[in-house]
């Protein structure tokens, strides 16, 4: 399909800078594409109301880590110059690929000094050598450090990666060290949030126990790659960065007896969706998964597990705004996206939550 099928014009001021607070009390857009009512202004409270008893609700558990490095490259006798690096997808315990700016300076074989100022003579407490260098900027470092050794290191000298529609506004702070990050986030290795999960709360929480709602989750390491805009014309040549999942056995089977007993998988966010639907066979049954994923969602595709998707409100031309309309319908998706702007939903990574159902 054309790009710029899924291109809208959005003002800079629906992009959220900060969450609500507190956290649930954030709007909810409700999506129904085959419904009388399609579109519903709710909050993101009311989401036990939609669901019913014995429904499920999937999770993704991934825990974003201070990924954005600064450091000094260093070059022989050459003069130290500057690079900021995001870490994307850890491949060993001692080796990440990421994404570098600007790549231009960086050749196999330099050496990369983080954890330090260029103004300083310290050098730091964090090195890697550039091991390999592909397209678009990417590169692997072999880190010095490995395993829970690198891991403490990254988190002393990292930044949070906040997405560039925020860091272009203002700098990444201590309050985006909790705000940038789910309530129930356990497993380290996101470089960006699950961010439809920021909405929920103890609170909200407890009603969906009352309600009889089980919870259920995966994890999906959220790479750097979902920043990157789309830069071909046509969705056949755009090609996702992969990233790092795993659905265990049990979570697999309790999620098949939901749907053999009428219940509804609801995915939160459109990592868990991406996951789910990696990880589910032809005939509809959800399987154990563990490894890469770059399963790329756009209209035609036929969701094989999921009912429902509560997300946040993506930017044009994203490839998530294309997985939205390939689960609602784009003509939906546009008319949704148009009625949030004009009533002043807040978009992305810090805005507002929809609830889409599926379309048949």
């Amino acid at each position: 399909m054309r790009v710029d099928l899924f291109d809208f014009d959005l003002p800079e001021t629906s992009i959220a800078l900060r969450p609500a607070s507190p956290r649930d009390s954030a709007r909810m857009l409700v999506v129904r594409p085959d419904g009388a009512d399609v579109l519903a202004d709710r909050g993101v409270l009311d989401l036990p109301s939609f669901l019913r008893e014995g429904d499920a609700l999937v999770f993704n558990d991934t825990k974003v880590i201070p990924a954005q490095l600064e450091g000094i490259r260093r070059r022989g006798e050459e003069i130290a110059t500057q690079v900021s690096l995001t870490l994307h997808m850890r491949v060993a315990p001692d080796r990440w690929k990421a994404f570098a700016r600007p790549a231009r300076r960086l050749k196999v074989g330099d050496r990369i000094a983080f954890g330090h100022g260029g103004s300083s003579c310290f050098l730091g407490t964090l090195d890697a050598t550039v091991e390999e260098k592909g397209d678009a900027g990417e590169v692997t470092l072999r880190f010095d450090l490995s395993g829970p050794s690198l891991d403490e290191a990254i988190m002393a000298v990292g930044h949070i990666p906040l997405p560039p529609y925020i860091a272009s506004k203002r700098a990444e702070d201590a309050q985006d060290r909790a705000d940038y990050q789910t309530m129930y986030a356990r497993e380290e290795g996101a470089v960006a949030a699950p961010t439809a999960g920021l909405h929920f709360t103890d609170r909200l929480f407890a009603k969906l126990d009352e309600a009889g709602i089980e919870r259920h989750f995966v994890t999906l390491h959220v790479g750097a790659g979902t920043f990157l805009p789309v830069k071909a014309d046509d969705t056949d040549d755009h090609v996702m960065h992969q990233e790092i999942g795993h659905v265990d056995a049990r979570t697999a089977e309790r999620l098949n007896a939901v749907k053999a007993r009428g219940g509804r998988i609801v995915c939160v966010g459109t990592t868990s969706l991406r996951l789910i639907e990696s990880a589910t066979a032809e005939d509809g049954t959800v399987k154990s998964w563990s490894g890469p994923t770059g399963i790329f969602i756009t209209p035609g595709y036929r969701f094989r597990a999921v009912d429902m998707l509560m997300t946040n409100f993506h930017l044009p031309k994203s490839t998530l705004f294309m997985l939205v309309s390939a689960f609602s319908g784009l003509d939906t998706m546009r008319a949704a996206y148009a009625h949030a702007i004009e009533t002043g939903y807040r978009f992305y990574s810090y805005g507002d939550a929809s609830l889409l159902f599926r379309k048949d």
